[in-house]
């Protein structure tokens, strides 16, 4: 079956480009230019995947967003999200919402179409996708910025507390290491991928330490990281 997309984006020019990559790759798209649309849309359609714009001129991708996880029959629907260069508040609110992904302008429309088919492998194709919290193997204390794992506290660093959190969140997602880079580090100039991989390595350790015999944590090459639970 042919999977359905919507897309949200106010610049036809980079939406001509993005449905092009897509349906060659045999999607089917729908675009909506404002948030308005896109909501109209969703109520008289069924999506197998949105990818939305933050900035638009009736509001944010980030509204719909909020309102597709509050509601039960969209609540699992894998959604990635574009945003300016730079606008790394709306990636760090974009994942706290429940992002599956996050891509900032401009991008390559062929890594776009990669991401959006590894979201939909992994939703089934419109099939429900894993819970935005990872239970009961994992449990987070985020008041005290603890993470237990079969029950076990492990030593965590801030920034190591920060990333496993934001992978817990979207369990099962692909993040990619700008999504994780902004969500550990926020306006830490300094910090690159390289930091994240170094942090993901430590952590890995970690979670063997408690539990040998299994890898928490996968890489998927040019696209990021996941927690497999």
């Amino acid at each position: 079956m042919t999977a359905k997309l919507l897309l949200l984006e106010d610049d036809p020019a980079i939406a001509r480009t993005v449905a092009y990559a897509l349906e060659r790759d045999g999607l089917q798209v729908t675009h909506s230019l404002l948030v308005h649309d896109a909501r109209q849309q969703m109520a008289s359609h069924r999506f197998d995947l949105l990818v939305l714009d933050v900035g638009l001129p009736d509001g944010s991708g980030l509204d719909l967003l909020r309102d597709v996880r509050n509601a039960a029959r969209t609540a699992s629907l894998p959604v990635l999200m574009l945003s300016a260069h730079g606008e790394e508040i709306d990636r760090v609110l974009g994942l706290e919402l429940g992002a599956d992904d996050y891509l900032t302008k401009p991008f390559s429309p062929r890594e776009l179409a990669a991401r959006v088919k590894a979201l939909l492998r992994r939703a089934g194709n419109g099939a429900s996708s894993t819970p935005a919290i990872a239970a009961p193997l994992f449990q987070d204390d985020e008041a005290g910025q603890r993470i237990s794992l079969r029950g076990q506290a492990l030593l965590l660093t801030r920034r190591e507390y920060r990333l496993l959190s934001c992978l817990l969140r979207g369990a099962g997602r692909i993040h990619s290491r700008d999504a994780l880079l902004a969500a550990a580090w926020g306006d830490d100039s300094e910090s690159t991928d390289r930091t994240v991989d170094t942090h993901i390595k430590t952590l890995r350790a970690k979670l063997r330490e408690v539990d040998p015999a299994r890898e928490y944590i996968s890489t998927h090459r040019g696209m990021g990281y996941c927690l497999d639970v």
